[in-house]
């Protein structure tokens, strides 16, 4: 079941001259350590912080908050897979609304997508409950379903 939908997009150019202008002081405020590192080694630095700044927007929306009630935006981060597709990880605030809206018997599943084409970086987010599934003690079977 779908929990929650959120989209952003952001301007690389103004992200850019926030860079230039607040430099540490902004990144600081809005990226974690990790995706400093990673947006400091790639080529089109302004567009990593971009897409990043945009799946925080998405997440805090598809988490029915936005930027408030408590929700940092250091409690929302992006990272990769070894595979290229972004991952996004909860903390804080973010993971205490996570848990709250997950129903009971479910597990969140937080799913983001990232592009861009300058000037723009767009992020889109989705959140799934889905089933927990009990596991059989080991070894025991699992009833077949009956159909």
């Amino acid at each position: 079941m779908i929990l929650g939908i959120g989209t952003d997009l952001a301007n690389i150019d103004r992200i850019s001259r926030t860079l230039e202008r607040f430099g540490d002081r902004f990144r600081n405020r809005v990226f974690t350590d990790v995706e400093q590192r990673k947006a400091e080694r790639r080529h089109d630095t302004p567009g990593t912080y971009a897409k990043r700044w945009a799946a925080k927007e998405a997440c805090s929306k598809a988490l029915g908050t936005g930027l408030r009630m408590g929700i940092s935006w250091k409690d929302m981060a992006v990272s990769n897979l070894h595979t290229g597709q972004p991952v996004m990880h909860v903390t804080g605030w973010a993971k205490d609304r996570l848990d709250e809206m997950t129903p009971p018997g479910h597990e969140a599943i937080i799913h983001v997508t990232l592009t861009d084409d300058h000037p723009w970086a767009q992020a889109f987010v989705l959140i799934e409950a889905r089933p927990v599934e009990e596991t059989a003690p080991p070894g025991t079977r699992r009833p077949r379903a009956q159909h």
